[in-house]
C-alpha cells in the first residue's frame, strides 16, 4: 500500500464525486478529457497555418485557451509523456529515453507519492480510463515491437481503473502503431515499406479510427456514472508512417503545399546538434534517403509534407468525433478538455526529418485547454509555458490536493487574467547532451559535449526559424542568460 491516508469530510465528498465550492455550496467535480497527439507540430488553422485542414481542432480552439508558445521537456515520445504525467523535469539520462515508464514506473511498488497525475486523480475519487497511446506503449503495456503483449506488465500500474485498445486487423498494439491499410506493419515487413500511404479505406481502416470509436463508446458509458472521470485518449497520427485514408489526402493540392522555409543547415552549429534521421530512414522504400549532406528534392519534400498534412487532417476528424460525443452526452459543460502534442517535428527544417533535437521546431507543440467557467483566450508568444504546467493546473481546477514534488506552475491565472507575474517566463528542455532554455525572445542551448560550439543562441525576434547561432556575436546576452538556464540544470548530465 502507499501509506496511511487520513480522510476528512471534504475528501470523503471528493471520493463521492462531490466538490466543496468556495461559496459553501456543493457541486460535482469536473471531469477531465485529456487528448494526446503524437508528433503534432503547431500546424493547425488556429495556429496560423492557412493551408492545413483542421476544422475540428480549430472549432475547439475557438472555445479554449490556445498557448502559442508551449514547449515540451523532451523531444521524444515516451520521455515527453513521462515528464508531463509526472510534472517533473528529467533528472537522469534514463528520463530522456522512451523507456522512462519502464525504468521508473512499471514493476515498482505503489508509493506514498502518486506515480502520475492520473494516479493522483484515481486516489481522489476519479474513475480513470485510458485509450491508445497515453504513456509510451500504444496499449499501456511493456513489450517489444515484435513481441506478444500476452502477460506484459503495465507501464503505469496504479494509474488506470481500465485501459482499452483495439488493435484490429494488426493484432497487437505495436503492429497497429506502425500499420498499413492492408493489415501489414513496418516490423513485419522488415522495414521494406514507404514512410507514407494513401489508403483506400474509411476512417476505421487505420488504428486512430478504432481509437475514436472506442472513445465515443467510453464517453457514453461514463455519462451514466455518478463518479467524475479522467479519460485520456492517445492518437497515433501524424507519427510515422504518414498514413491516412485517401479522402484526407484529397483535401490538398500538393503544388500549393509549402515546404520548409529553412531547408539548409543552420549557421555556426555543429552537426552534433542535429540528428541523422535513423527513425525516418527505417522506412526502406522511401523515395529518397534523408541525410545532412544535402536536402531532399523539393518534389519529395512536398510529397512528405502532403502526407503529414493528410495525417493531421485524419486525426483532426477523429478528435472531432470524440469532442462531438462529449457534447452529445451533455458532459461538455462540466469537463476540462486538454489537447496536447507530445513534441514537434522537423519537416525538412535544417535538413532534418524527425524530432530529437533542441531546436524550436522539435520542442514547440500545440497546447489547448478548455475549462468550464474560463473564457476562451489566446496566450501570446511572449508568454512561455511548459508541458509540466498541465499537472498542477488540473489539480487546481479540480480542487485536488497539490503535490509537493511538481516542477510546473499552474496556468489558471494566466488563462483568467492574461498574465501571471508569479511565474517565471521560461521553459526548459533536455536532449542530445544539452539543456535548452526558451524565454519570450531567445533560445539558449548549452551542450555538455566535446563538439564545438557548446553554446547556441537564437534571437526569435530577428530569426524565428533559428537559422543562425549568434552566441559568438552576442557574448553579453549569453552571459546574461546563462544563469537563467542554470535554474533548469537538474544535473542529469553529471550522472
Amino acid at each position: 500500500m502507499f501509506g496511511k491516508i487520513t480522510f476528512n469530510w471534504a475528501l470523503a465528498l471528493c471520493c463521492l464525486g462531490v466538490s466543496v465550492c468556495s461559496g459553501g455550496g456543493e457541486k460535482r467535480k469536473p471531469n477531465v478529457l485529456f487528448i494526446a497527439v503524437d508528433d503534432l507540430r503547431p500546424e493547425t488553422g488556429a495556429y496560423g497555418n492557412p493551408v492545413i485542414k483542421t476544422p475540428n481542432l480549430d472549432r475547439f480552439a475557438a472555445t479554449a485557451a490556445v498557448f502559442e508558445n508551449h514547449y515540451v521537456q523532451v523531444p521524444t515520445c515516451g520521455a515527453s509523456r513521462y515528464s508531463l504525467l509526472t510534472g517533473r523535469w528529467p533528472r537522469t539520462k534514463q528520463h530522456l529515453q522512451n523507456s522512462a515508464f519502464e525504468s521508473f514506473m512499471s514493476g515498482e511498488p505503489e508509493k506514498e507519492a502518486p506515480e502520475s497525475m492520473v494516479h493522483h486523480f484515481r486516489r481522489h475519487g476519479y474513475h480513470t480510463a485510458g485509450i491508445g497511446k497515453v504513456s509510451h506503449s500504444v496499449d499501456g503495456l511493456v513489450y517489444g515491437y515484435e513481441e506478444s503483449p500476452e502477460g506484459a506488465r503495465r507501464e503505469m500500474p496504479y494509474s488506470w481503473d481500465e485501459f482499452l485498445f483495439n488493435a484490429g486487423k494488426w493484432g497487437t498494439g505495436w503492429n497497429a502503431f506502425f500499420g498499413y491499410a492492408d493489415g501489414s506493419n513496418r516490423q513485419g515487413k522488415k522495414g521494406k515499406v514507404k514512410p507514407y500511404e494513401k489508403g483506400m479505406v474509411d476512417d476505421a481502416g487505420y488504428p486512430d479510427g478504432l481509437t475514436a470509436d472506442l472513445a465515443v463508446e467510453k464517453i457514453r458509458a461514463l455519462s451514466k456514472r455518478q463518479q467524475p472521470f479522467f479519460l485520456s485518449v492517445g492518437f497515433f497520427k501524424p507519427h510515422l508512417p504518414f498514413t491516412a485514408p485517401a479522402k484526407y489526402w484529397d483535401l490538398y493540392d500538393r503544388e500549393k503545399i509549402p515546404i520548409s522555409p529553412v531547408p539548409d543547415l543552420p549557421a555556426n552549429v555543429s552537426l552534433a546538434s542535429l540528428q541523422k534521421m535513423g527513425e525516418f530512414n527505417q522506412y526502406g522504400l522511401g523515395d529518397e534517403r534523408a541525410v545532412l549532406d544535402r536536402r531532399l528534392t523539393d518534389a519529395y519534400a512536398r510529397k512528405l509534407v502532403h502526407a503529414y498534412y493528410a495525417s493531421v487532417s485524419y486525426v483532426d476528424a477523429q478528435i472531432g468525433k470524440v469532442l462531438d460525443e462529449l457534447e452529445k452526452q451533455g458532459l461538455a459543460d462540466n469537463t476540462i478538455v486538454v489537447v496536447w502534442g507530445d513534441h514537434g517535428w522537423h519537416l525538412g527544417d535544417h535538413r532534418v526529418w524527425g524530432k530529437h533535437t533542441n531546436f524550436e521546431v522539435a520542442l514547440r507543440s500545440p497546447l489547448m485547454i478548455r475549462v468550464p467557467g474560463i473564457r476562451a483566450v489566446r496566450i501570446p508568444g511572449k508568454q512561455v509555458v511548459s508541458s509540466i504546467d498541465v499537472y498542477p493546473s488540473l489539480l487546481e481546477w479540480c480542487g485536488l490536493p497539490s503535490v509537493a514534488s511538481l516542477d510546473g506552475h499552474s496556468l489558471d491565472r494566466l488563462m483568467r487574467k492574461g498574465s501571471d507575474r508569479s511565474r517565471e517566463n521560461v521553459a526548459f528542455s533536455y536532449f542530445n547532451q544539452g539543456i535548452s532554455m526558451r524565454n519570450e525572445r531567445y533560445r539558449l542551448i548549452r551542450y555538455f559535449r566535446e563538439d564545438l560550439p557548446m553554446i547556441e543562441l537564437y534571437d526569435h525576434l530577428e530569426d524565428p526559424f533559428e537559422s543562425k547561432n549568434i552566441a559568438a556575436d552576442q557574448p553579453r546576452i549569453v552571459e546574461k542568460l546563462l544563469p537563467l538556464l542554470e535554474k533548469g540544470n537538474t544535473g542529469l548530465y553529471n550522472r
